[in-house]
C-alpha cells in the first residue's frame, strides 16, 4: 500500500504519522501493494475557542474512490472514527463486486436479472428530470443553486461551452465540477 500524506494549515508529528501508518496497514488486506491511499491532514479556521482537526482517508481504486472524512477536536481520535467508515465502504464494495461477478457466472441468467443478498435493498432511480441547459457563467449558476435550494445545479459554462456541475460543499462553500469531453 502506498501512503501519501497532504497536510493543509497542519503539521503532522512523526508519531502521528507513524500511529496512521500502523493502523492505515491493517487495510492492506483488502489491496494490492500498489494501491494508494491519501491522508490529508488539516487544521480548520474555526471562531470557536477549540480547534477542529480534519482527517481525510482517500482510497483510488481503477474505477473507484473511496473516501472518509472525520473533523474532531483531537487528530488521535479521527483516525479510530475514519478508519470504521472507510472499512465498511471498502466491504460494501467488494461484496458488490463479488455479487456482479456471480451474476455473470451463474448460467442461464440474463443480464436484466439482478441478485439481491438479504438484508439488502435494490435500489433504483425513482424519478427523472430532463432540462434545456442554459449557458450561463459560474456567477450565475450559484444565484440560481441558492433560489432552487438543492445541494448541486448542473448548468451549461458560458466561457467552456461544457457542462458543469455546482455543488455545496460541507464547509459551506461551493465546489465546481467540470466535464472534459
Amino acid at each position: 500500500m502506498i501512503i501519501e500524506y497532504l497536510c493543509k494549515n497542519y503539521e503532522a508529528s512523526d508519531k502521528l504519522k507513524t500511529v496512521i501508518d500502523k493502523k492505515v496497514q491493517k487495510l492492506d488486506k483488502f489491496f494490492d501493494d500498489d494501491t494508494r491511499i491519501k491522508i490529508g491532514l488539516k487544521k480548520g479556521n474555526t471562531r470557536s475557542f477549540n480547534d477542529q482537526y480534519t482527517l481525510e482517508l482517500t482510497v483510488l481504486l481503477d474505477n473507484t474512490v473511496l473516501r472518509a472524512e472525520v473533523t474532531s477536536d483531537n487528530m488521535y481520535n479521527n483516525i479510530d472514527l475514519a478508519l470504521p467508515k472507510l472499512e465498511k465502504q471498502i466491504i460494501r464494495h467488494h461484496k458488490k463486486i463479488e455479487s456482479k461477478s456471480k451474476k455473470f457466472r451463474a448460467k442461464g441468467l440474463s443480464v436484466e436479472e439482478e441478485i439481491v443478498e438479504e438484508g439488502e435493498l435494490e435500489k433504483a432511480v425513482v424519478r427523472s428530470k430532463c432540462y434545456t441547459l442554459i449557458p450561463m457563467s459560474i456567477d450565475d449558476a450559484i444565484e440560481e443553486l441558492e433560489l432552487v435550494g438543492h445541494n448541486f445545479y448542473v448548468f451549461l459554462n458560458k466561457s467552456t461551452n461544457s457542462i458543469n456541475v455546482l455543488y455545496v460543499r460541507n464547509d459551506g462553500n461551493y465546489g465546481l465540477i467540470e466535464t472534459v469531453v
